[in-house]
């Protein structure tokens, strides 16, 4: 083949993955025009004195607030102490409510013994939980830990008792027609099946977690964003609440992606699993 013949080649090619990133790059734009006119709205409003600081501050003054706060260490301080409580949550919530979901969804005995108690607790309202925990455990840090791990329980079990139940029987039973046992079922059929939905569940305890720590960091805290936001209020300092929001969600949002991370490569196998 020709340098011509190459170049001619390698020319469309070239143009076709222009055309993509400007096209990326309109799509973007385009996506992003809304978010920034509200932005200078907003700050429109709050220079002109529409919008008063003490109802809500001005965009730039929040960027500057979280500036501040970052340079002195003030803020990444309390998300480590936030970031804890939602850790030490999690490892209480996530192995007992995969524990329950597996022996309510394995057999009807277990369903029987656990799911009704389960379905239960789970409507409960959780602030109305709030005032009795503290009269059991007092204001401490023992009862921010179990009202996260309350909370994120119930989105793990659900979620994988519905993905065990949800298990194609044909799988089960060519799996028992190869000869293996009952727990050989569990380990190479059943538990692989129901990944994808431990996985959902895995995602909204995560998302549950950062919900529940905005409540329980307003009891009698000293340190976390929950202590910042208390300490705002009494101080009407509204650029710091949203500050500290807009943390909240930051951090929701990387949780959520270090599971779709996970999800990535734990369910490469499935055919209908989209890649990039």
């Amino acid at each position: 083949m020709s340098v011509s013949s190459t170049a001619y080649g390698a020319a469309p090619a070239t143009a076709g993955r222009l055309r993509i990133q400007r096209n990326v790059l309109i799509s973007i734009f385009r996506r992003a025009i809304g978010p920034l006119v509200l932005l200078a709205l907003w700050e429109t409003a709050s220079r002109s004195g529409v919008l008063p600081e003490r109802i809500l501050a001005a965009p730039s003054q929040i960027f500057t607030t979280l500036g501040e706060l970052i340079a002195s260490g003030e803020m990444g301080g309390n998300v480590l102490v936030s970031l804890q409580r939602v850790l030490i949550g999690m490892a209480v919530s996530l192995p007992l409510g995969t524990a329950l979901a597996l022996i309510s969804g394995l057999s009807r005995q277990g369903e029987v013994a656990v799911d009704s108690s389960m379905q239960m607790a789970r409507t409960v309202p959780f602030l109305g939980l709030v005032p009795l925990f503290i009269l059991w455990f007092g204001i401490g840090e023992f009862t921010k830990i179990v009202l996260i791990a309350y909370a994120t329980t119930f989105p793990m079990y659900l979620s994988l008792y519905s993905g065990i139940r949800g298990i194609d029987s044909k799988l089960v039973e060519a799996a028992r027609l190869f000869g293996l046992s009952y727990p050989q079922q569990i380990v190479h059929v059943i538990l692989p099946g129901a990944l994808p939905s431990f996985l959902i569940g895995l995602r909204y305890s995560l998302g549950v977690s950062w919900l529940s720590l905005v409540v329980v960091e307003q009891i009698n805290a000293t340190a976390g964003l929950g202590y910042l936001i208390n300490n705002a209020r009494d101080f009407m300092r509204t650029d710091v609440i949203v500050v500290c929001l807009i943390v909240y969600s930051l951090l929701g949002l990387a949780t959520d992606l270090l599971v779709r991370g996970i999800e990535h490569y734990a369910l490469a196998w499935r055919p209908t699993f989209i890649k990039d």
